[in-house]
């Protein structure tokens, strides 16, 4: 037994100085590395939560110790340098260390030159048992890096990119990359940082943790890939069926009578609705959870008119306790909140001061979940829409917050899956097992409890329409297959102009064609006066219509076309959400995802596939009829809008007029039917 090494079954144990590492088995063709400072490691799994099995065989070799397990296998030397190999020993990543002999082997020459170094992984001590660390990987240039959870931005390879691994509103930090070199990794800390993955290198830095903590698995195929690292963080359950079809929501109903309305007036003119969406503050005080009777009276007698129409209701639910709070005082004593270190207790300022509910903590959990159950299920409501689940802080000082689990610092980023989790295992303590969330954020995990997740509150743009096409894909290679934007985006969109009528159409076809169509935003002209409660205070104010006849009869029409497509696609939707529910793949893809050895799919960012069948080209110009579509090498394609058939391997120029959306389908396959 070399004297830094220590062999268990299935486990390599290395100690040098003051660092200890462990490598394990963690299911199928993956290890699991950890290393620290300190003298042991935490017992905290985060999002490695499910059952594996652990088949690996450590051994020593000539220049260290190894361990493998099916289709990979890491190396370390006496020097502790770890490198990770596929199983036709091709090198997937190796961590990068700077010598002063720059031509150094991996293996022995390496201990030459200890005293000379910069290190893959340091150390810098922040108090108590806690570090910042940093890890760095070596780079290569040829690699394109996918995942990492939503990020606003333009390019969908993320090689180059920096990205802070911090949750915010339209971003959501899960922090898991596939490879075109034919691995996954998963950094499994919630902690607050960055990952560049550099020309020059790959880093992570955290700024506050107690360890180093990943997961990597290799794959003959993405689908492989995919398949492994879902099996153990969790896949998502099968979507529930109702909530397939046409969403409808706006920036707000403001009374009971107001969404009842709207309902009628999609049921009258057979206009297809699932869900409709009862949005913020209606509400007596945030951290009240329920209805207010001045403006929502009969909560049940709502809920039976529209299930009486075939719509099921979904109310917002948000994680802040107002200051005046009826339940304040006892989330106070009991320590339901997440604490402020220094200053004003009020973490965020929306009508009114108020402080978040501490979701990693079980008690809290339990207690609003509680109370949510009585003020709302009751009432008939079928699922909940949980905002602002970063949490967003007035002031994201992380620093500054302690949370149940640890410092904010440490433990930020977990705080939407354990939100998420809440309603998940709530519901199902009440019998209900057709659990859908629809959130404002996600970490890794999250699938597993039924998130939906959403961008966020995005701009009516071309260009962000576009992003989010991008930020879509990226989630779901980092494993959260249900995934949807507000249709015409959030912020910026006047219901009388032209411009923004264009972006609309545009943005509704691509919503019929993405896991979940849901229309949702806040409407310019602001011209409706805010209701104003029977004690004198204004209520939170309400933008334009939002409704699919709110745009002009030309509009509508273009709209009702594609909501008429949604509902044929209903069966291929169930299809690719089991699908989803079964390996983790998810519903909206990129190209190479399906077409993995047609190197020009590769290099496509504006084109996606949703399930295996259907190739999906939106439109992201105004003015633009027509448009140049690739089609992958190996299928013959049919053209969903004229029936025209094309060879793959080659772009293709098809007409694109402000009802089409070029969309395109595997010409054998059971989709077609469908869509006649």
């Amino acid at each position: 037994m070399s004297k830094y090494f220590t062999l268990e079954k299935g486990v390599l144990n290395f100690r040098r100085g003051h660092e200890i590492i462990r490598i394990e088995g963690w299911g199928k063709d993956a290890l699991r590395v950890r290393t620290t400072e300190n003298k042991k490691f935490t017992e905290e799994n985060w999002a490695l939560s499910e059952e594996v099995e652990n088949n690996a065989e450590a051994y020593l070799t000539e220049e260290g110790a190894a361990i493998k397990n099916g289709k990979i296998r890491a190396e370390l030397t006496n020097f502790g340098r770890i490198r990770f190999l596929n199983e036709k020993d091709e090198v997937l990543l190796t961590e990068y260390y700077r010598t002063m002999n720059y031509g150094a082997d991996f293996g022995k020459d390496m201990d030459l030159f200890i005293n000379m170094y910069q290190a893959a992984r340091t150390y810098r001590p922040v108090g108590g048992d806690n570090f910042k660390v940093t890890l760095q990987f070596a780079a290569d240039d040829n690699e394109k890096i996918f995942g990492m959870g939503q990020y606003q931005q333009d390019n969908l390879n993320l090689k180059g990119s920096v990205l802070d691994l911090k949750q915010l509103n339209t971003q959501a930090s899960v922090p898991f990359y596939v490879s075109n070199k034919g691995y996954g990794f998963y950094m499994n800390n919630p902690g607050i940082g960055k990952a560049t993955f550099a020309t020059n290198h790959t880093e992570w830095v955290f700024e506050s943790t107690k360890q180093l903590d990943y997961y990597i698995t290799a794959g003959d195929s993405l689908k492989e890939i995919e398949k492994n690292y879902t099996a153990v963080t969790g896949r998502a359950p099968e979507m529930p069926e109702y909530a397939m079809g046409f969403w409808q929501c706006k920036l707000r109903y403001q009374t009971q009578e107001e969404l009842l309305n709207i309902a009628r007036g999609y049921y009258e003119r057979k206009i297809p609705v699932d869900i409709i969406v009862v949005d913020f503050f209606h509400w007596t005080k945030m951290g009240e959870w329920k209805f207010d009777p001045e403006f929502w009276p009969d909560p049940e007698a709502m809920v039976k008119e529209l299930e009486s129409m075939g719509i099921k209701l979904v109310v917002s639910v948000w994680p802040t306790v107002d200051k005046d709070s009826e339940n304040m005082p006892y989330m106070r004593d009991n320590d339901l909140l997440i604490r402020t270190k220094s200053g004003l207790s009020y973490q965020m300022d929306c009508v009114s001061p108020a402080e978040f509910a501490d979701m990693t903590n079980p008690e809290t959990r339990e207690y609003v979940f509680d109370i949510i159950k009585n003020n709302y299920l009751t009432k008939g409501v079928s699922q909940f829409w949980l905002d602002v689940a970063e949490p967003e802080y007035g002031a994201p000082n992380h620093e500054n917050y302690r949370y149940y689990k640890g410092d904010g610092l440490e433990v930020a980023n977990a705080f939407p899956m354990e939100y998420v989790k809440m309603f998940y295992e709530g519901m199902h303590k009440v019998g209900r097992s057709d659990v859908i969330s629809l959130v404002r954020c996600a970490w890794a995990g999250s699938q597993k409890y039924g998130a939906l997740a959403w961008s966020g509150d995005v701009r009516s743009t071309f260009r962000t329409f576009k992003r989010q096409v991008k930020a879509g894909l990226n989630i779901g290679l980092a494993g959260i297959p249900w995934w949807n934007a507000d249709i015409g985006g959030f912020m910026g969109g006047n219901i009388e102009t032209d411009e923004f009528k264009e972006l609309l159409m545009r943005w509704f076809a691509f919503g019929a064609f993405s896991p979940v169509m849901r229309l949702h935003g806040d409407r310019d002209p602001h011209t409706k006066k805010p209701l104003v409660s029977s004690d004198g205070k204004p209520c939170a104010g309400s933008g334009a219509d939002n409704e699919v006849w709110s745009y002009g009869e030309n509009v509508e029409k273009v709209l009702r076309k594609f909501i008429d497509i949604r509902y044929k696609l209903k069966p291929y939707i169930k299809e690719i959400s089991e699908e989803a529910s079964l390996n983790g793949s998810p519903m909206m893809r990129t190209l190479f995802y399906e077409f993995e050895n047609d190197k020009k799919a590769w290099d496509i960012e504006d084109e996606y596939m949703l399930g295996g069948d259907l190739l999906v080209a939106p439109v992201f110009e105004a003015g633009v009829t027509e448009r140049k579509v690739y089609l992958p090498a190996g299928e013959t394609w049919v053209e969903i809008a004229t029936g025209i058939k094309y060879e793959g391997g080659a772009y293709v120029k098809t007409k694109a007029d402000i009802d089409v959306i070029p969309v395109f389908a595997r010409e054998n396959s059971k989709v077609l039917d469908l869509l006649k």
